[in-house]
């Protein structure tokens, strides 16, 4: 065979041979050869670098609220309500004597209720259950054991619950120290990962902030069959509050 004769790609002095092997063996290796892995991380021009971090506080409630009520049951609805009204008196009186405002001292619900007897046809009205209930606010937390202990003994027979939380000057003061701690991780954060990637900050060009919880309230419930003048002072503690948020900064990248 004259060397007019021959293939392109099998002629030994030209470059076109070399290249069309290449892609041979290149398709070989891609088709049966290892699986090659490529990680990157890639930073966008003008992309901000977004950090987190996330900061705790903790506050003890200063405010309580005690869920009280009256509940009585009679033959006629004036006499049931005039029973309610007189212990509600007593109950108000006794709370005001401890300290309680007229302001925090709340009416949450006033319920009257018919009692029927089913079994006669048509049914009729036997009597009639009234019922009320306050929800009182103690901005003295050392008082909220006095105040269980008078409501139980000037006339309710319904205690719903206890409940405690912060004020809004605590609750102030309890987030701004979350925050300034949530910041500080943040940043101390970004240097560390700016440093370890060897890139520059610029500047903070956008805040957020998200509340990772509530605080949550401590509850009692009980209730009683009437006043007693012999109960045991109770002995309820507030503990502590924690308030825990998350902040994002983001950096410009020089």
């Amino acid at each position: 065979m004259d060397e007019q004769n021959q293939k392109p790609w099998m002629r030994s002095d030209g470059g076109a041979g070399a290249v069309v092997l290449f892609f041979i063996f290149l398709f070989i290796f891609s088709k049966w050869g290892p699986a090659i892995n490529f990680a990157t991380t890639t930073q966008s021009r003008g992309e901000p670098m977004v950090v987190t971090g996330e900061g705790k506080a903790t506050a003890v409630p200063d405010i309580a609220k005690v869920e009280a009520g009256i509940q009585d049951s009679g033959l006629t609805l004036l006499q049931v309500q005039d029973s309610v009204n007189k212990k509600s008196q007593s109950l108000v009186a006794a709370l005001k004597k401890l300290g309680i405002e007229e302001k925090d001292i709340k009416t949450n619900s006033y319920n009257i209720y018919p009692q029927q007897d089913y079994q006669s046809n048509p049914p009729s009205v036997t009597g009639y259950q009234v019922s009320i209930n306050y929800e009182i606010t103690v901005r003295k937390i050392d008082n909220v054991n006095s105040v269980l202990t008078t409501v139980t003994t000037s006339g309710a027979n319904l205690v719903g619950g206890v409940s405690f939380n912060l004020s809004d000057d605590a609750r102030k003061k309890a987030m701004d120290a979350a925050r300034q701690d949530a910041v500080k991780i943040a940043k101390e954060n970004a240097e560390s990962l700016a440093k370890a990637s060897g890139i520059s900050l610029g500047k903070i060009i956008n805040v957020t902030e998200n509340q990772n919880s509530f605080p949550r309230p401590m509850s009692l419930t009980a209730t009683g069959g009437g006043p007693d003048k012999s109960i045991a002072q109770p002995n309820i503690q507030p503990g502590e509050t924690e308030i825990d948020l998350t902040i994002s900064l983001s950096y410009e990248v020089r």
